[in-house]
């Protein structure tokens, strides 16, 4: 089945009318008001005030090297995020603490053989450059690092070498992992934390202002908070599965006082996704035979296709208890359900086609924001799920934060090809909708095919690539 997307709606008043139909709840502003509106409007994080309201989430963009260095391609991302003119870059690039904890084997890393001090700092020159040749401040700007491990989704040598720190039967059965693969120790545990630390503070002497220890998408802290089956002193109880991430962020606080601290979150999560055999539409594979479904953070057991925020809402309240301001909210994870993590007309090589109109989980995300930003007023809350927006999403993006629904606006996918948005909607100029990202999905079809992520459709760079042509092979032998 296909939708109509955004982008195929020529009016504004056309565009109103689909969203409200699905939930009158939500509205556009019709309108823009650029620097002058609430997307101009100052944020003061305590010491440092940002100066607009985007904010560019981090990416793994394939393109290291392997020793877990940037290379050109990953310090031109870098670059275009400063062009931005995004005052708040958050975490600009998933960094692994370990070898074993990285998603791909071009992904950066805390290297012990490495210069990594010299590769934190060329990442905030380019994103500082890049600020700079839009005619900004390099000072504005406030830029951290996101902290990983990969756990269940970890490939450091191109195939999955899983590091589990729970077993799910769902997920198993889902990607072929033996249920009797061993678990990490509390005591493996406890060691990466000391990674964490030691990665915190090599950010915050290359100059980071913050570091987001990463939360979301099943990778693994993600993995611990819904770790219900799990035994020992980090599973089981809420208290336990939450216990992870609460020592890690006391350590780092503790190691690094001057470091502000943020937590991107998967606040909610659906039971694992797969294609129809008949419709290639995504479905939700044999839920019910899972009842009660004890996996996953933020999720209803009783329904796992629904999600239940009640203790996402509450460990918000513990973070903040923590010193943490920052909160990156996301949903789902884009293994198993890519449809709700990141909404798009067209999926992954991988993927399946959308089971429901993409924004309806567009709003889904919208209203996750909302919940978090009532639950937790003082917290600066970063909102996710704007990309498949497309020319409509300033119109979005500036109602939300009129209304106080969200304090920034994040943008991922539609920087790779059009990294001057914010920089165009500031300053009242019409968008340029050939560089719209269409969410082709190649930016994620791409590092799924082993190839660096970026906007192979709208970006001259990319087009222009080699890979491009790979590429544009795998997609007509595989396609979806």
């Amino acid at each position: 089945m296909r939708y109509r997307s955004p982008g195929q709606h020529k009016t504004l008043a056309d565009f109103r009318e689909h969203l409200r139909s699905l939930d009158p709840a939500f509205d556009v502003d019709e309108v823009l008001e650029g620097a002058d509106g609430p997307l101009g409007r100052p944020l003061d994080l305590g010491g440092h005030v940002l100066t607009n309201r985007f904010a560019i989430h981090p990416m793994e963009g394939w393109d290291g090297t392997r020793e877990g260095l940037p290379s050109e391609q990953t310090l031109r991302r870098w670059r275009r995020f400063g062009r931005s003119t995004a005052k708040l870059i958050w975490g600009g690039e998933a960094f692994a603490v370990s070898e074993d904890g990285r998603a791909n084997p071009n992904q950066l890393f805390l290297n012990d053989d490495a210069d990594v001090p010299r590769a934190l700092a060329r990442l905030l020159a380019e994103v500082r450059k890049g600020h700079a040749e839009m005619g900004e401040d390099p000072d504005d700007l406030y830029v951290g690092l996101q902290l990983t491990h990969s756990g269940r989704f970890a490939c450091p040598d191109g195939d999955p070498a899983p590091r589990l720190v729970v077993h799910n039967p769902a997920l198993e059965a889902k990607f072929g992992l033996a249920g009797d693969l061993p678990l990490l120790t509390d005591g493996e545990l406890e060691g990466l934390a000391e990674r964490y630390v030691r990665a915190a503070r090599l950010a915050c002497d290359a100059g980071f202002h913050f570091v987001d220890l990463k939360s979301c998408h099943g990778y693994l802290m993600n993995e611990l908070l819904g770790a219900r089956a799990r035994p020992g002193r980090f599973g089981g109880s809420f208290e336990n599965r939450t216990r992870f991430l609460r020592e890690v962020l006391s350590s780092v606080r503790g190691a690094c006082p001057g470091l502000t601290l943020g937590v991107r979150l998967s606040v909610a999560d659906v039971f694992p996704h797969g294609p129809d055999p008949d419709t290639n539409l995504g479905v939700p594979e044999g839920w019910e035979e899972h009842l009660p479904y004890e996996h996953g953070f933020g999720v209803n057991r009783d329904d796992p296709r629904r999600f239940d925020l009640e203790e996402p809402l509450a460990l918000l309240g513990e973070l903040r208890e923590l010193g943490v301001r920052l909160v990156n909210v996301s949903l789902g994870s884009p293994y198993h359900c890519p449809h709700l993590q990141r909404p798009a007309v067209h999926p992954p090589i991988d993927g399946y086609w959308p089971p429901q109109d993409p924004l309806t989980n567009v709003l889904d995300h919208l209203r996750a924001t909302r919940a978090c930003k009532a639950a937790c007023p003082d917290m600066v809350i970063v909102g996710s799920g704007y990309s498949y927006l497309m020319e409509w999403l300033p119109h979005v993006a500036q109602h939300e934060l009129r209304h106080g629904q969200v304090d920034l606006v994040g943008l991922g996918r539609m920087v790779l090809s059009y990294p001057e948005l914010p920089a165009d909607v500031l300053a009242g100029r019409t968008l340029d909708r050939r560089r719209i990202c269409r969410t082709f999905s190649d930016c994620t079809t791409g590092p799924r095919s082993g190839l660096p992520s970026g906007c192979y459709p709208l970006d001259p760079y990319y087009r222009g690539m080699p890979e491009a042509g790979r590429l544009r092979a795998i997609k007509g032998e595989r396609r979806v």
